[in-house]
C-alpha cells in the first residue's frame, strides 16, 4: 500500500521561504514532484524529478523554487525561496510508479501574503 507524508507549508510573507517535504513507502517511484492548486484555478504542475536525476518546473517558480529527492529514503523536497502572493495554494506531493500509477499526497497549505 503506497503511503504519502507530507510535511512543511504553512504562512509567510512575501519574499520568505518555505520547505516542502514528501516521504513516499509502498512501492518504487520513477518520479516525484509537486503539484499546486490556488484558489479558483486548476492544479498545475510545479516541478517533478526522475530517479535518473532529471528535473523540471513550471516556468512560474523557474529560479525560486528548488526540487530534490533521496532515492534510497523515497523522499522528495521542494524548496521554495522568494515566495510571491500567487504562490498561494494547496501544494501536492505526487508519485509515479515505473508502471505508470499516479499516487497523491492529501495536499499541505502554503498563505504568501503580500
Amino acid at each position: 500500500q503506497v503511503q504519502l507524508v507530507e510535511s512543511g507549508g504553512g504562512l509567510v510573507q512575501a519574499g520568505g521561504s518555505l520547505r516542502l517535504s514528501c516521504a513516499a513507502s509502498g512501492s518504487i517511484f520513477r518520479v516525484m514532484g509537486w503539484y499546486r492548486q490556488g484558489p479558483g484555478s486548476q492544479r498545475e504542475l510545479v516541478a517533478y524529478t526522475t530517479s535518473e536525476g532529471s528535473t523540471n518546473y513550471a516556468d512560474s517558480v523557474k529560479g525560486r523554487f528548488t526540487i530534490s529527492r533521496d532515492n534510497a529514503k523515497n523522499t522528495v523536497t521542494l524548496q521554495m525561496n522568494s515566495l510571491k502572493p500567487e504562490d498561494t495554494a494547496v501544494y501536492y506531493c505526487n508519485v509515479r510508479t515505473p508502471w505508470g500509477i499516479d499516487y497523491w499526497g492529501k495536499g499541505t497549505l502554503v498563505t504568501v501574503s503580500s
